[in-house]
């Protein structure tokens, strides 16, 4: 498999889909958007996997790469190639379909339950798996489910937080990627943990690390499994 990984910031690499991908030998081809790298032509791959960052999708004034990216997707969806995004490739990936992406009533930070949906139980990615899955969060934008696509699950403060749309096209919004490692990495751009500190409060770092210490192998788990059924697409 030859896989196509854009990245928005480097603090936010696939993580646990990398390691995947590593341990199946596919060839990843890593693109860094924000630092100005061309976007290839998707077609040259079987798959496509876009990441977070810390811009919204509507910020094409500041970020211009962002309109190719998302005429990219449209592209790629409407041919069924493979799609996984995760938080803002999730969120860019309903904005290609058409949905609203907008700035949510208050910030999902930390590890969080998702629950999944009636229709998680008839998708090859979501099938089997428990109601209640652990996650975690670390954004402040949503988006409207796109026209026709599947909602797979939810949480309590942002309902969208899986869908597929089409057959091949999947958004995450929440992380399951993640590592205690990684996240740390993240609270050393200052952006970050300004903003954290600034809506949570002090000590928040310290208590999401704790948390994320304590559900990150079953959250790293969760994501193995859900992304080797994905790849079974391809």
């Amino acid at each position: 498999m030859r896989i196509l990984v854009l990245q928005h910031i480097a603090c936010e690499p696939p993580g646990e889909y990398e390691d995947v991908l590593r341990g199946l030998g596919a060839e990843l081809v890593r693109v860094e958007l924000d630092d100005g790298e061309a976007l290839p032509d998707w077609r040259d791959f079987d798959a496509l996997v876009a990441m977070g960052g810390p811009m919204d999708t509507f910020e094409e004034d500041r970020h211009a790469w962002l309109a190719g990216e998302k005429r990219a997707i449209t592209e790629l969806v409407a041919e069924e190639k493979p799609f996984w995004g995760v938080c803002l490739g999730a969120q860019l990936l309903a904005d290609a379909l058409g949905a609203r992406v907008y700035t949510g009533a208050a910030p999902e930070i930390g590890v969080l339950p998702i629950a999944l949906t009636s229709s998680a139980g008839a998708d090859p990615v979501t099938t089997g798996l428990p109601e209640t899955l652990p996650a975690f969060h670390w954004h402040s934008c949503t988006f409207d489910l796109p026209s026709g696509a599947t909602l797979l699950a939810s949480s309590r403060a942002y309902p969208n937080q899986i869908f597929r749309a089409g057959r091949r096209a999947y958004g995450l919004q929440c992380h399951l990627e993640v590592s205690t490692e990684l996240v740390s990495e993240w609270l050393e751009v200052p952006a970050y943990a300004e903003s954290l500190e600034r809506l949570s409060g002090p000590g928040a770092a310290e208590k999401m690390l704790a948390d994320l210490a304590a559900s990150e192998s079953s959250i790293r788990a969760l994501a193995r499994t859900l992304f080797e059924r994905w790849l079974a697409m391809i």
